[in-house]
């Protein structure tokens, strides 16, 4: 099966839902109205697209509606269609890898497919031929450095830990060190996944950045940040503390396959203008894979 048939059998739930809202606004209404707009835009908010982005598109496609002179559905639904497709692809999805060695630093709360999320990305570049070294910087937990080394044997790759309660700044700038040893081309670096308070997340994820630059200056460097889609508007809520305390290039997100709240998608790339680079669409160790926006929008809209 294609990526891009399990990510449109993982946005099942979603798409279901969406469509399904969406297509009973339109049946509804004989005329395209302000009640009509109304409607609408409390779909799209129970859509978990977020307040601020359903304004967002319905007020874009009511304008375009006005300008084109639209009046039958099946247009207004295309363009619909286009509004939020606009949204995701005006982000840049790619990753930036191009010096060697690359550092991917992965946050993020705990329970949300961290650890896992960084194994299967291993897996994904040992399979393009990469050679990966993990970082097991998040020293917090004996559980989250076993799992880790559980990830780094299945994937195939050099792992870099130290004892539990260690600190995850001197775990990095050993795995700086082995990096360039070992002819590294991405390290990817687990950090703690606790939200206990801003300033000192930000002071451990500060402390760690300073000795990745120190170690590995000018290395292309992407920040990501792991976020459940089952939890719909409190992934943006956590993608947004975070950001406060790191600065963010883009997002994994776990779990879109079983929630029908994979519009949060469009509202965490609307509000807070950080692009989702990765998406897991299983439990399978090749069900996470880079995100495409143009092929996420056409699997969200297949039943529309």
């Amino acid at each position: 099966m294609s990526f891009f048939e399990r990510l449109k059998n993982g946005l099942g739930k979603t798409r279901e839902s969406f469509s399904e809202k969406v297509n009973s606004v339109f049946s509804a209404f004989v005329k395209i109205d302000e009640d009509f707009f109304e409607e609408l835009l409390e779909v799209l908010v129970m859509a978990d697209l977020g307040m601020e982005t359903a304004e967002y598109v319905t007020e874009t496609l009511k304008a375009r509606v006005k300008s084109k002179r639209l009046q039958d559905a099946e247009e207004i639904k295309e363009e619909l269609k286009n509004v939020i497709a606009e949204i995701l692809t005006e982000q840049d999805t790619n990753m930036h890898l191009e010096t060697k060695p690359s550092v991917i630093l992965v946050i993020g709360v705990n329970g949300v497919g961290k650890t896992t999320s960084i194994g299967k990305m291993a897996a994904l570049y040992k399979e393009r031929g990469k050679n990966v070294l993990l970082a097991a910087a998040d020293t917090f937990r004996a559980a989250a450095i076993d799992q880790l080394d559980e990830w780094a044997t299945r994937a195939d790759c050099d792992i870099i830990k130290n004892k539990e309660n260690s600190d995850p700044a001197a775990v990095v700038f050993d795995a700086c060190r082995a990096a360039k040893a070992r002819n590294t081309d991405i390290l990817i670096c687990d950090t703690a996944g606790r939200l206990h308070n801003k300033s000192n997340l930000m002071a451990e994820l500060n402390k760690i950045a300073r000795v990745i630059e120190r170690e590995l200056p000018g290395a292309d460097k992407e920040i990501l940040i792991v976020l459940d889609a089952s939890t719909g508007q409190n992934a943006v809520s956590q993608a947004k503390l975070f950001s406060e305390a790191a600065e963010i290039s883009g997002i994994i997100l776990t779990k879109i396959d079983g929630t029908a709240k994979g519009g949060i998608v469009v509202s965490i790339s609307k509000e807070q203008n950080i692009p989702v680079k990765f998406i897991g669409v299983g439990e399978g160790i090749s069900d996470l894979q880079e995100f495409d926006a143009e092929s996420f929008a056409k699997a969200l809209f297949s039943d529309m």
